[in-house]
């Protein structure tokens, strides 16, 4: 099968994500000030941070969707919500019904992306040619990574995540296979 033969992306590219989004919003109401903002050795960034820069790129791709031009390099970068989870919250639930706002059937949409553009790059080059899908895939895929370090940091704090938070749907969908063929004992 060529690149221009690929059938139609799946529908549940937005909804991993807002499923992602989801997990945070959980785990966001439980935790206070302190558990959220301080750095934990030998994770150098806090919980908070890792989640404020999952979200930014969220929010970047929902700024430029609309014009099809999406710049993960122009993060707004909200340090606000490093130090506050009630503010985690509020942008977590926004961001989930943003997400389930986006229209049907423009997942195969053609979008240009910009990131990780070498310093002093102009602005009218580093662009590569993406679709929503794709974009969608690798947001999910980048926010279970930073969920991955801050189960870890939240692990070293002696508080224990959901089981699954962190976790790729594919590891988790291999785990539950796996569990629905061993034997009864």
């Amino acid at each position: 099968m060529t690149p221009i033969d690929l059938p139609p992306a799946p529908v549940a590219a937005p909804r991993l994500l807002q499923l992602a989004l989801e997990q945070a919003v959980e785990l966001c109401a439980t935790l206070d000030e302190e558990s959220f903002a301080l750095p934990i050795a030998p994770v150098t960034s806090s919980i908070g941070a890792h989640l404020r820069h999952a979200l930014d790129f969220v929010q970047a791709f929902l700024r430029g969707f609309e014009s099809g031009r999406v710049d993960y390099d122009a993060r707004v970068r909200d340090e606000r919500l490093e130090r506050d989870p009630a503010r985690a919250l509020e942008v977590l639930r926004s961001l989930v019904t943003r997400l389930d706002a986006l229209p049907a059937g423009s997942h195969g949409r053609a979008l240009a992306i910009r990131h990780e553009a070498p310093p002093g790059t102009p602005l009218d080059e580093g662009w590569h040619r993406s679709s929503v899908a794709r974009e969608l895939d690798f947001l999910a895929s980048h926010t279970v990574h930073h969920y991955a370090l801050v189960a870890l940091a939240l692990r070293l704090r002696g508080i224990e995540p959901h089981p699954e938070f962190g976790v790729a749907p594919s590891t988790i969908a291999h785990w539950r296979a796996r569990a629905c063929s061993s034997p009864s004992r």
